[in-house]
């Protein structure tokens, strides 16, 4: 009989949201009601993922535990880590807590407004390509600037993806091209894509995610964050 294929999501809710300007982390923030991070995990949770590993800032996993995973009754949430100071480090936390799982789907937890249905493709399109990011095609035109910030060029926007997570691989693939990545003391991947391309060996698929799957970042993109939630309740009460 065929072993079958177990999925995890590594949810990262390690940052600190400098660029928020809150006395609150932005990922324990509530909106709506409801604490960022809750948003993201109820979508992993109604999802067909097997289990999710959260992973959170230092001497956050008592809080994290008593105040969101038990407190809204997440039953697939199986590890609680402590993440890094940078993104890489915290990602590597998390596949390294990893067991018996076959595909990661790297998720930031800033991204509230992921749906099961954006996730069950994750799902599909990383068992058929083994390494696939969700993105969307870039709607403005981009600007190559100088160190003056005067203009240089402008590249061909029909050949431009803006980068969006879930960011999802073969466990064993992407965590052998972050120990690489670690192991050169490389700081300049901004994303798990960037880590597969230079030190993995798989080309990576994008695939088709959706303009409301924004990443929490400013004040501003709360408000925006609040009428996307509101949309949302308004069609599932149509």
């Amino acid at each position: 009989m065929k072993n079958k294929t177990r999925t995890a999501a590594i949810v990262l809710a390690a940052g600190k949201g400098s660029r928020m300007h809150m006395d609150i982390q932005k990922q324990y923030a509530e909106i709506l009601g409801r604490p960022v991070i809750a948003h993201t995990l109820d979508s992993f949770e109604a999802s067909e993922v097997d289990e999710i590993i959260l992973v959170v800032g230092e001497g956050e996993i008592p809080f994290a535990r008593e105040q969101i995973v038990e407190r809204f009754g997440y039953k697939k949430v199986s590890r609680i880590v402590t993440g890094g100071k940078e993104r890489y480090e915290s990602v590597y936390e998390g596949l390294c807590a990893a067991q018996d799982i076959t595909y990661a789907l790297i998720h930031d937890g800033a991204r509230a407004f992921i749906t099961p249905e954006l996730i069950a493709q994750c799902i599909r399109d990383v068992k058929r390509y083994d390494a696939c990011v969700m993105a969307v095609p870039v709607k403005d035109t981009i600007k190559i600037v100088d160190e003056e910030q005067y203009s240089i060029s402008t590249p061909d926007r029909s050949v431009m993806w803006q980068m969006q997570t879930p960011q999802c691989f073969r466990l064993s693939e992407i965590r052998e091209a972050y120990r690489q990545m670690l192991e050169n003391g490389d700081t300049t991947m901004t994303d798990d894509a960037m880590v597969m391309e230079k030190y993995g060996s798989r080309r990576v698929k994008m695939i088709m995610g959706s303009y409301e799957n924004i990443k929490l970042t400013t004040p501003g993109d709360f408000i925006l964050g609040e009428a996307i939630l509101q949309n949302k309740i308004g069609r599932a009460h149509v």
